[in-house]
C-alpha cells in the first residue's frame, strides 16, 4: 500500500463496519474483546496511524441513534417512534428514523446505511419474513440493537427482544366479552401462520378452550379495509369479536355502521392496541390497552444504560396490558 492507510482499509481488513473502528479508536465499551482485537490487530498490520483531526470529524455522528420501524403508517409503531425520539432527544441523542413498509430487502439497506453513517445503537421493529440478514450486519458492526414488538431473529442474548404480554391481552379480553353476554366469540385480523398473529390469539383460543366454545378465526391484512370486509364474512351465531389491532377494529365499526348494526348491543367488540382514535370515534370502541408511552421511554432508558455502561438489557422482556372497556363491548352510553 503505497497511500496512507485510512479508517476504511482498517475496516476492510478487519472484516467490520467504519463505525466500528470508530468505537475501537474511542475505547468504547460497546465492541466486544474479540471485535476490537481483530480491529487493532488489522492497525498493527497495516500501519494505520491513528488521526485526531480525523478522528474528531468522525466522532460528529456520535450521538445517533438508528430506529427502523415496520410500519409507520399504523398510529401503534408512529406513537413509540415519536416517544423514544423524543426521550433520546432529552439526553441528548438524535434519532434516524425509517420505515421499511414490512420489506424485509429494504429493511437490510436501512439498517446498513445507518451503520455506514456512524449510528452508536440501533432500534428495530422488524419486518415480517427477516430472514436474518439484517441482523447479521448488525452483529458485523459491533454496535447495541434491541429488536422491539416484533422478534423475528432468536438471538434474544444479543439482540435483546421487549413487547407486551400479548397473550394475557387477548385472554383478558375474551373473559371480558364472555361476562358480557357473548356466545360465540370471534378472532379477527391478522396474517395467519406469523408468530404475532399466533401469539396475539393465543390467549383468545385458551379461553376458548377452557370455556368449551368453539373458536372462530377470520384472518387478514391488519387494516382498516379488511375490517370493513370482515363484517360481511361473519357466521350469523358469531356476536362478538376480538381484533388483531385496533385498525382491523375501527374498520368493522365502519362495517356495523353500514349494515345498521348496534355494537354493544347487538354484537360486542374489542380491539387491540388501544390507539388514540379508540375513545375519539362513536361509538368507542373497547381495547387491549398498551402502554406505549411508557414502553418506549423504557426501552430508550434501557439503551442509554446498555451504550453507556455497557448494561446490557434482558434477554427478552414483557410489559403488562390492561383491557379498556368502552361502549362497543359493553353498550353504556350506546
Amino acid at each position: 500500500m503505497t497511500r496512507r492507510p485510512t479508517i476504511l482499509d482498517v475496516a476492510a481488513k478487519a472484516g467490520v463496519s467504519k463505525s466500528t473502528v470508530s468505537l475501537v479508536l474511542q475505547n468504547s465499551k460497546q465492541v466486544k474483546a474479540e471485535t476490537r482485537d481483530a480491529v487493532r490487530a488489522a492497525m498493527a498490520e497495516i500501519g494505520y496511524v491513528y488521526n485526531r483531526a480525523a478522528a474528531q470529524m468522525r466522532s460528529q455522528s456520535a450521538g445517533l441513534v438508528g430506529l427502523v420501524i415496520n410500519d409507520l403508517r399504523n398510529p401503534f409503531f408512529t406513537e413509540f417512534a415519536t416517544v423514544l425520539q423524543m426521550t433520546l432527544a432529552a439526553k441528548g441523542y438524535a434519532t434516524v428514523i425509517a420505515n421499511s413498509d414490512e420489506d424485509p430487502d429494504l429493511q437490510e439497506k436501512l439498517i446498513g446505511s445507518m451503520i455506514e453513517h456512524g449510528v452508536s445503537a440501533l432500534v428495530v421493529s422488524p419486518a415480517y419474513d427477516d430472514a436474518g440478514d439484517a441482523f447479521d450486519q448488525i452483529e458485523r458492526a459491533g454496535i447495541p440493537a434491541m429488536q422491539v414488538l416484533r422478534k423475528t431473529d432468536p438471538r434474544t442474548g444479543l439482540f435483546p427482544f421487549a413487547s407486551f404480554d400479548y397473550a394475557a391481552g387477548s385472554a383478558k379480553a375474551t373473559r371480558h366479552l364472555m361476562n358480557q353476554g357473548a356466545k360465540r366469540i370471534a378472532f379477527v385480523g391478522g396474517m395467519e401462520g406469523r408468530a404475532i398473529t399466533e401469539e396475539r390469539k393465543s390467549g383468545y383460543l385458551a379461553e376458548i378452550k377452557r370455556a368449551g366454545a368453539e373458536p372462530f378465526t377470520l384472518h387478514g391484512r391488519s387494516s382498516r379495509a379488511f375490517g370493513v370486509e370482515a363484517v360481511k364474512e361473519l357466521p350469523s351465531d358469531v356476536d362478538a369479536a376480538i381484533c388483531f389491532n385496533d385498525l382491523v377494529a375501527l374498520g368493522m365499526l365502519s362495517g356495523f355502521a353500514r349494515e345498521g348494526v348496534a355494537l354493544g348491543r347487538e354484537f360486542r367488540l374489542v380491539g387491540f392496541d388501544d390507539i388514540e382514535d379508540c375513545a375519539q370515534v362513536w361509538p368507542q370502541v373497547s381495547s387491549v390497552g398498551c402502554d406505549i408511552e411508557g414502553f418506549a421511554r423504557s426501552i430508550a432508558d434501557g439503551l442509554l444504560a446498555w451504550m453507556l455502561n455497557g448494561d446490557t438489557p434482558l434477554p427478552e422482556r414483557r410489559f403488562p396490558v390492561e383491557l379498556v372497556a368502552r361502549t362497543s363491548s359493553t353498550g353504556r352510553g350506546a
